[in-house]
């Protein structure tokens, strides 16, 4: 999703997010003004809280490894075209694959070949859940807004009727399923760590951060140097220009929305293998919603939605320390700043281009002018 106006790429990618922030965060430190708190105050706790000690940068990129993931789904969908909203049930599915390949195989396959299964197994399921819409919307005319919403309530239901009626150990009140065997565990971050001689605290982040790393980069290559890559875009431009050029539309709505939705599958990696060792009701807990605030802040791009992940997971982060230490910050106004924030990147974005745009041409004019008088 690119601005109207000619900006360069690397302010469209870059700039514009950063002024859309401090806009979001001057009008964020009003409000707070308002309710009679000090924003330099809620900042301060923010940040050290997000960033200021090693365990609050490994929750802060804990959380942003789930963004990238959810993020990078809704950018891919969003270059074809499409508007997937889909992405909680997706990854609620790409977490019941991942889960059920544990559970199968857990305590008789090494780790070595049972967490590519799990990785490959969330893959599918994500991509299969998101492929439906993409067929009801490319040969049903379904629009996929609607579906993608659908299957989400879908995708919760069928996860809770299995949970309770097919998962749950018996005799157990916990809607989740049996802990997986020590295999289907991920590496945390402390331990791999620990293996080059480095200290680190104990906390949820594991090494499925170099997988969503990983797979930015990945997306990156398809997106702009592949010819797959090439035709989806081709499409999300234009429907009519792409089908004249020999692009199948109908092919490249189903590709965008299965890959789409093979990305959000591999939340479970994060949440499932990494961090809970079992299947959880709601282990998603709205990353694919705030996958579509992360994608927005980072203009659609795997750079911008690497930075705009970690800012999120300050926010998640910097948040809850935040309504622990601030006397009467609730957490409702920390909510209250990631409104902004998507406020900002979103639809204000359209507004705030075209004055950036004119910024940038009157400094690229400015020393050619200077100069000339200073010679005269």
């Amino acid at each position: 999703m690119s601005t109207p106006q000619a900006l360069p790429r690397w302010a469209d990618v870059v700039l514009l997010p950063a002024v859309n922030l401090l806009i979001a965060l001057l009008v964020a430190g009003l409000v707070v003004s308002l309710v009679g708190q000090n924003p330099r105050e809620v900042m301060s706790v923010l940040l050290h809280g997000a960033f200021g000690t090693q365990r609050g940068l490994s929750y802060t990129l804990y959380y942003a490894t789930t963004f990238i993931f959810t993020g990078l789904a809704v950018s891919v969908a969003f270059h074809g075209g499409l508007f997937n909203i889909g992405g909680e049930g997706q990854a609620l599915m790409g977490g019941l694959g991942t889960a059920l390949v544990a559970l199968w195989l857990s305590h008789s396959l090494p780790a070595l070949l049972l967490l590519p299964l799990m990785l490959l197994a969330g893959v599918l399921f994500g991509a299969v859940w998101a492929a439906v819409p993409g067929y009801l919307q490319a040969y049903r005319n379904s629009h996929v807004v609607i579906t993608t919403i659908m299957f989400n309530f879908l995708a919760s239901s069928l996860l809770a009727y299995l949970l309770v009626n097919r998962l749950k150990p018996p005799g157990t009140m916990a809607v989740e399923s049996a802990a997986f065997g020590r295999a289907a565990k991920l590496t945390s971050m402390q331990d791999a760590l620990a293996w080059l001689g480095l200290d680190w605290p104990s906390s949820p982040l594991n090494i499925s951060l170099f997988l969503a790393l990983a797979a930015a980069f990945g997306v990156y290559l398809l997106l702009w140097h592949s010819r797959a890559g090439y035709r989806l875009r081709a499409m999300g431009s234009s429907e009519s220009a792409a089908a004249y050029a020999g692009i199948h539309p109908k092919r490249q709505v189903i590709f965008a929305m299965a890959l789409s939705g093979g990305l959000s599958g591999m939340v479970g990696m994060n949440e499932i293998a990494g961090v809970n060792g079992k299947l959880l009701l709601d282990f998603a807990a709205g990353a694919g919603f705030t996958g579509i605030a992360v994608a927005l802040m980072g203009r659609n791009h795997p750079f911008g939605i690497v930075l705009a992940s970690v800012l999120f997971g300050a926010l998640f982060q910097g948040g809850a320390e935040v309504s622990f230490e601030v006397r009467g910050f609730s957490r409702d106004m920390v909510v209250m700043l990631q409104g902004f924030i998507v406020l900002f990147s979103g639809a204000m974005a359209y507004v705030i281009a075209p004055w950036l745009a004119r910024c940038l041409a009157l400094l690229a004019r400015k020393p050619v002018v200077a100069v000339g008088a200073h010679r005269g």
